[in-house]
Formats: structure tokens, sequence, C-alpha cells
């Protein structure tokens, strides 16, 4: 048996994104998404939840327990049995080819393709179910979300709506 040390482990590679598995949220996964909260930081949970929240708030969990799974969609990546990620979209009433995208991704995974993954298959089963656009709220200090939105949709433009970049973002997603 190889003993681990704190030299050795620093050298293991970090996981790959090979190793997530990406799959609908199920209702057995609220107790995971809880748990999600301690790989997140404040910052995060900030840009996500546009509040000062310590941890993903009960009223989210409920919300995704919910899901119809067509006109309220999630997606999870999974790191082993925990939640690296989660994107949604939730179709505009008003307007049904149209959905508003959020999209969390714990801090570990951050900037190695799990969040355009997700919301790469997560555009798949949109556009499937009649949808054309997504629409996003992004906090301007929020660097990475800005980034990927020029990455997935380089014409897109921002307005401002109650202080955040608010983006029309046609489907297909740009891979």
């Amino acid at each position: 048996m190889t003993r681990l040390t704190v030299r050795t482990v620093a050298h293991l590679p970090p996981p790959a994104l090979e190793d997530v598995r990406i799959r609908p949220y199920g209702i057995t996964d609220g107790p995971r998404l809880r748990r999600m909260s301690e790989r997140l930081s404040k910052a995060s949970l900030y840009t996500r939840f546009f509040s000062g929240t310590p941890h993903i708030p009960d009223h989210y969990v409920r919300l995704l327990e919910r899901l119809d799974h067509w006109d309220r969609e999630a997606l999870i990546a999974l790191d082993a049995d925990e939640i690296a990620g989660v994107a949604e979209y939730s179709r505009d009433r008003r307007r049904p080819w149209c959905a508003d995208l959020a999209v969390l991704v714990t801090d570990p995974w951050q900037r190695r393709g799990v969040g355009s993954a997700l919301v790469r298959y997560l555009a798949q089963l949109a556009a499937r179910r009649g949808i054309t656009e997504f629409e996003a709220d992004v906090i301007p200090g929020n660097r990475d979300a800005l980034r990927f939105v020029q990455h997935g949709w380089p014409t897109a433009r921002a307005r401002t709506v109650d202080g955040t970049a608010h983006f029309q973002l046609p489907l297909p997603v740009r891979p």
C-alpha cells in the first residue's frame, strides 16, 4: 500500500473534465446540492444568487426539486458523487421561445470547462423543446462569466438592467 504524504498528494494531477458525469438534476439530489456549498466561496455564491448568502439558499433547493424537465430543466456535473456544477434554464411564460439561464460551478472546477459543458448540453435540450434564446444576467464584476458569454456568443452585447449586464443569447451556443 502506498503511503500518501503532503508531498506526494501535492503532485497528483487534478481531476479532468473526462472524470465528470453530466446528467439531469433528480429529486434525490437535494443533499448533494446543499453539500455543494462547502466548495463555493462567498464570491461564487454572490455572483450566482446576487446576495451575500453564506450557502446555497433553501428556496433554491426547493425550486430544483420541482423541475418539470420541460419548461424548467437543470443539469448537474458530478465528480464522483458530489456536484461540481449545475446549469439550469427556466422558460419565460410570456415568451415561450426564451428561457433564463443560470450556472453555478464549485470553486475547484471553475475555469476547467464544467460550466461550458453543462451549458452546451442544456442548450441542446432547450432547442429540442422549442427554446431559441437564453437570457442571462451577470454581475459586471464576474469576469469569468463575461468571458464565457463572449466565447460562446461572440456577437452578444449586454445592456445594463438594475446594475447587471443583461444578455440575450441565441441558440445554439458556439462550442
